[in-house]
Formats: structure tokens, sequence, C-alpha cells
């Protein structure tokens, strides 16, 4: 894939008009926010409270550094669609053959089991709220719910709920972080890079796992469905993504602050799993009280649906795109796009098979497969972007800088030692 390929494939999209473009810059919503929203789910927020709990503020840099990591692996994906005209899966394919038989397996496997962990996550606060609903229940109507509203939503109506939904976010955990009143001097202390003894898994999880799902690869496709679609739109794409992110780190900050000011002090053991944010509400309800406590919960469910939505449109769309050049129909084909079927097809794999787990348990050897793959999904976003962002794959003047590769290879480091122990760990689960 030369650059010259890539200065045709970008001359055959559509040209938004320069008034548009003009216009769109000062729309602060736009792709950088959903993938953000999506990426940051049940799972972030419990362990954000428990290194809070645990470790108070001393991993605050931490966070800050996994916000930075994460605007730069968002923003190399985006610079390379925009810059190219490729999507991240055509980049994929011009590394080799060896891209596609990793990727086909692990976003059917991780579908699978994703679709019955999203709609278990959702369905928590629910039957916190009104318990006379089985939990069961209530995750079916949360997948059914996700399903019917992307299947006949375009993106612009997906995008609006997405901002409705993570300001209920900010609002509910932005403003329990200010009735619990930070320690600031501590907070302070918190931006020097330290590890606490025996916190290193804690550190590197905060770092790596702020908003970081598979979603980040999906935002070439939300540039596309957004209309950004040529080298004219980089600047407004980084704006966008880095505004994004701040916000994220403003949300994962004040999880934080959460779990050192209210766990801490409650001394309460947070459950392993997103249950621990059902601890977090008892905890809420007795010291703040009932609307404190019903706050948080409504904002939990914004979390948790937030993902739903955002993961059964943007992994859908990368699907389609997978199994669109797998036929030879190549990207932007209707089949590929929202509404196509390609991305109907996995929209409903996302939604109905995963419900039998809901029933049935999650077999074992299903659940190490999916831990196998999905360990290893961000180091392979984060190398294979090393290749893409470097030599001819990529105009000259869009190729990473030599800080943009360090931060990379930073960013693999990480997700490499994250992926081992989780890897570590899922065999050491099937072997006890």
């Amino acid at each position: 894939m030369s650059t010259q390929d890539s200065g045709r494939k970008v001359g055959h999209h559509e040209q938004v008009d320069d008034d548009q473009g003009k216009e769109a810059r000062w729309k602060l919503v736009g792709p950088g926010l959903v993938v953000a929203a999506t990426g940051v789910g049940a799972a972030d927020m419990v362990a954000t409270l428990a290194a809070g709990s645990r470790y108070g503020y001393t991993l605050m840099w931490a966070v800050i550094l996994g916000v930075v990591l994460k605007i730069v692996l968002v923003e190399g994906a985006g610079r390379y669609t925009l810059a190219t005209g490729f999507t991240i899966f055509e980049g994929w394919r011009s590394l080799g053959r060896w891209t596609t038989w990793y990727f086909g397996p692990y976003i059917m496997i991780w579908g699978f089991v994703y679709g019955a962990s999203a709609m278990s996550s959702t369905a928590l606060p629910l039957a916190a709220l009104f318990p006379q609903v089985p939990l069961t229940v209530w995750a079916i109507a949360m997948g059914l719910l996700g399903f019917v509203m992307v299947w006949f939503n375009r993106y612009a109506v997906f995008e609006k709920i997405t901002a409705g939904l993570v300001g209920i976010m900010f609002v509910t955990v932005v403003g329990l972080a200010v009735i619990a009143v930070p320690n600031v001097p501590e907070m302070v202390t918190g931006l020097v890079p330290r590890i606490p003894e025996g916190g290193l898994v804690y550190t590197l999880a905060l770092a790596g796992g702020v908003g970081g799902t598979i979603t980040l690869a999906a935002y070439g496709y939300w540039l596309r469905e957004k209309g950004w679609y040529t080298p004219k739109w980089m600047k407004v794409m980084r704006i966008d993504n880095t505004m994004a992110y701040v916000l994220t780190g403003v949300f994962v900050i004040s999880m934080l602050v959460v779990g050192a000011e209210v766990v801490r002090a409650a001394d309460a053991a947070l459950s392993a799993g997103d249950e621990g944010l059902l601890d977090l509400y008892d905890v809420l309800k007795d010291r703040y009280g009932d609307v404190v406590g019903t706050w948080f919960l409504v904002g939990f469910w914004a979390a948790a649906f937030s993902s739903i939505i955002g993961v059964w449109n943007g992994v859908s769309l990368m699907f389609a795109d997978f199994w669109g050049n797998m036929r030879g129909i190549g990207s932007g084909h209707p089949d590929t796009r929202v509404g196509g079927k390609y991305f109907k097809f996995y929209l409903l794999w996302l939604t109905f098979p995963p419900m039998l787990l809901l029933f049935l348990g999650r077999p074992i050897g299903l659940i190490l497969a999916y831990g196998v793959l999905g360990a290893l999904f961000m180091p392979f976003l984060a190398i294979t972007l090393l290749g893409l962002l470097n030599g001819r794959r990529i105009p000259k003047e869009w190729a990473n800088k030599w800080y943009l590769n360090a931060a990379l290879g930073i960013t693999t480091l990480i997700f490499l030692v994250l992926g081992v122990n989780q890897l570590w760990g899922a065999i050491s689960d099937l072997v006890g």
C-alpha cells in the first residue's frame, strides 16, 4: 500500500462542503466522545474505586498517564484513516495475513462473551433499584433496547444519545467527588510518579484502563460516519479526541476521589467485578442517604448502557468492514456501513446468542479463549499502529514523530504486561 495508493483512495471519498467543515469545527460532540464513553464501563469504575480505596491518591499520576496514552492511541487510529482514506482493518491487512487470522476469531469470540457481560453490567443498577424484577430479565431488556436503538438509528442519532448518557455519567460521578470533598494537597502529591508496595498491577491497570477496549480501533469508522473523511479534518479530529479523553480523565479522577474519600473512610471491601459498584451504592446510601445512592445507580446505568450502544454500533462497523473485505467488496460498500447486512448480522450476534450465557453461565473453555484473545488486543493495536504510522503506509507529512513512537512503545509494553497477567489469571482460574 503506497502513499500514491493512499492518495487515490482518499480521492474516492465524498468531499465535505467547506462551509459544513467550518461549522463542524465548532461542534464539541463528536466521535471522540463516543469512543471515550464506550470505553469507560463498569469494570473501569470498579478498578479505579479499588485503587482509590487501597492507595488513596498515590496513583493519580497513573490516571493522567493513561489519558495521555489513550489520546495517542486513538489519535493514531484517526490519523491513519484521515491521512490515507483506508480503514484500520485495511491497514492491518497490509501488514500481513496474520492480522486477519488474529482479528477474525477474536471479534467473534469477544462479541459473544462481551454481549452477555455488557447486558449483565447494565442490569445490575436496575435490579438494585427494582429488585422485584430478576436480573436476567433486566439484562435481556437492556440488550434488546440497545439492539433496537442501534438497528433503527443512524450515526447522528446514536451520537446524540451517547452525549446524553455521558452527561448523566459526568454529572453523577463528578458530583459525588465534589460532595466527598477531595483532599487537594494529597491529590497534588499523587502527581509524583511512584508505585506503592504491591501495587504494580493496579498502577498498570489504571495507566492502561482509562477507557481502553476494542472500540478504540472503531474511532476511524465513526469519523467516516460523522463525515470527516480527509486530512483537512485532522485538526478537528485531534481537538475532538483530546477533549473527549480530558473529560474521561476528569471522570476517572472523580472515581479515584470517591474511592479515596468515601470507600476508604467507610473501610468497605469492594466485591470483585461489576458488583463492586453495588457495594459503593450501599456505602453512599449509608453516608449520604437514599437520594444520593439512587443518583449514583442512575449514573452507573448510564455508564454501562453507553458501552452497550457504543459496542453494538462501533464493533458492528468493524466486523462489517472485516467481512466486506473478506468477501471482496471493500470498505465503503453499503453492506459494510451502518444498517448494512453485515453490520446487522454482527448486531444480531452481539445481542441474541450471548443471552444463552445469561441462563447457562459462561463455559470455562470460552472464558479461557476470551482471556487469551482479549488480553492481547490492546498490544495488537499499539504494535500495528507502529507499523501503519511509519514508512510507506502513510504520507510522510502524517507519519509518526519520534515521541509518538516512544509513546506507542510504552503503551505496547504496559499492555503486554497487563495481557500476560490477565492470561495467567485466566489459566490459574481454569487449573484451580
